[in-house]
């Protein structure tokens, strides 16, 4: 729902737009546009700081369904719903659902987003 408010309207592969809010902006690029999915990357932007790495999510969206997915996050590729625990890469039991969470906190950035450019 979140992610429905500010896709562009004709979509086309390889576009990017920035949407702005009271807490911030997000970076986002259309990677993969097919008839029911698209494919975007989202990213904010925290300034230059050698400790921090700009949060960035690859995300699915599936119109029909109303639904997004994670799909990565950071350094974590092909998430699996649940991990082993303790696994070799630490992941944690629910990793999938605490990625999509942080999605949901990433996107809410304003009530009232507006495309910047």
């Amino acid at each position: 729902m979140h992610i429905q408010r500010w896709l562009t309207l004709e979509p086309s592969e390889g576009s990017q737009w920035r949407v702005k809010g009271e807490f911030g902006q997000l970076d986002v690029q259309l990677l993969e546009n097919t008839k029911y999915t698209q494919l975007v990357q989202i990213s904010r932007c925290v300034g230059n700081h050698e400790l921090v790495s700009t949060p960035k999510v690859s995300v699915r969206i599936y119109h029909d369904a109303k639904l997004a997915e994670v799909l990565t996050s950071q350094q974590i590729y092909q998430l699996r719903p649940v991990y082993d625990y303790p696994n070799m890469h630490m992941h944690h039991r629910d990793e999938k659902y605490q990625v999509n969470a942080f999605l949901e906190e990433l996107l809410k950035i304003d009530n009232l987003t507006k495309f910047v450019s």
